[in-house]
């Protein structure tokens, strides 16, 4: 006697199921991860080297007198709140997007030389020029990190350009970038001492100038990053994959390449080169979500900011009454996961 076997189940919902399942955790890490930014900017807002009450933090936030502690919260640990969003946000796209581009899981974006270009343009600016404010700074920053991300794509064979030409002219004109700006402060004594605490990396000198100068060319960048990552979730699988999937890979890499300027040279523009902050978030970031850069892109937006903030609030704290520059809380941190990362199996066979 025939036993008719159970109707097998399609692989179809279950695939649909799964899919549904890991969009929703991710949809809740992210919102998660908002939750923890808005916590860390309270944080950054009420905490500092100068321990104020709450009731006075509040009165500075909406009823400032223009004086006393109104002014410590209004006109100083607001815009530096505000500068460490927009700044966090930055590194950690570039940071995401320069791993994508090269294929490189310890890219960051001072591989393509944009740190490196800012920091020379600055030099030059106040040895040169006299340059001696922030707001001076920013322009000259952004135009050598500019300057600089074109001379590298074209050594990098412009058309022809491989993840590997990019890095390897990156590498060389970050070296003969360094060289340079060490002669210059070597002979100009006024030099380093003005460009002593930017080359450190500190979110101290913010205000909303130089929010204002920078804050357009991150939201550009924010926007380009965005919209790059269908095209580099191809290019990840390789150039003749990326191809077939109908991808152009030298408009995607000038793209990206313009995304990261944007993105970093404004973030050194304003703070000085603050490294890490690019290599580790993408990285904590692909635990959650796996390689899928439309993820990774809004999580790395969000989880920046509140590495950046929290390091800076660290910072602000345990030296008090002075203050330990965030760029020096971000090494600290950054150094061992860098060395955890260098030391992993899946890293050393890369």
């Amino acid at each position: 006697m025939l036993v008719d076997s159970p109707p097998e189940q399609s692989a179809e919902p279950i695939s649909a199921a799964a899919s549904q399942r890991r969009h929703a955790v991710r949809a809740t890490g992210l919102l998660v991860s908002v939750g923890l930014l808005l916590l860390v900017c309270v944080a950054s807002i009420a905490v500092g080297a100068k321990s104020i009450p709450l009731s006075d933090v509040w009165h500075g936030m909406f009823h400032n007198a223009g004086a006393g502690n109104d002014v410590i919260v209004h006109d100083v640990r607001v815009p530096r709140t505000l500068l460490g969003l927009i700044v966090g946000a930055a590194l950690g796209l570039a940071g995401a997007v320069m791993q994508a581009l090269t294929r490189n899981p310890l890219a960051e974006p001072g591989l393509l030389g944009v740190n490196a270009g800012a920091s020379a343009a600055v030099v030059s600016a106040i040895s040169f020029l006299g340059v001696t404010s922030l707001t001076g700074y920013v322009w000259f920053a952004f135009l050598g990190a500019a300057v600089v991300s074109v001379l590298v794509y074209i050594l990098g064979g412009s058309r022809g350009a491989t993840p590997v030409r990019l890095a390897l002219a990156g590498t060389a004109a970050t070296a003969a970038l360094y060289g340079y700006i060490n002669a210059v402060q070597l002979l100009d004594a006024a030099a380093l001492e003005r460009l002593r605490f930017w080359t450190v990396g500190s979110l101290a000198s913010a205000d909303m100038a130089t929010i204002g100068k920078v804050a357009p060319f991150i939201g550009v960048g924010v926007v380009l990053a965005l919209l790059l990552a269908l095209p580099l979730n191809a290019m990840e699988m390789g150039d003749d994959t990326a191809r077939a999937l109908g991808a152009h890979l030298n408009r995607t890499r000038a793209l990206a390449m313009l995304t990261v300027t944007l993105l970093c040279g404004a973030a050194t523009a304003a703070c000085g080169p603050i490294v890490f902050i690019g290599l580790m978030i993408p990285h904590l970031v692909r635990t959650i979500t796996g390689p899928d850069m439309r993820w990774i892109l809004p999580y790395a937006t969000v989880l920046s900011p509140v590495l950046l903030l929290g390091a800076d609030v660290v910072g602000r704290v345990v030296t008090r009454p002075s203050e330990l520059q965030v760029g020096v809380v971000t090494a600290l941190i950054g150094g061992p996961v860098f060395i955890h990362l260098v030391r992993r199996k899946r890293m050393a066979q890369l």
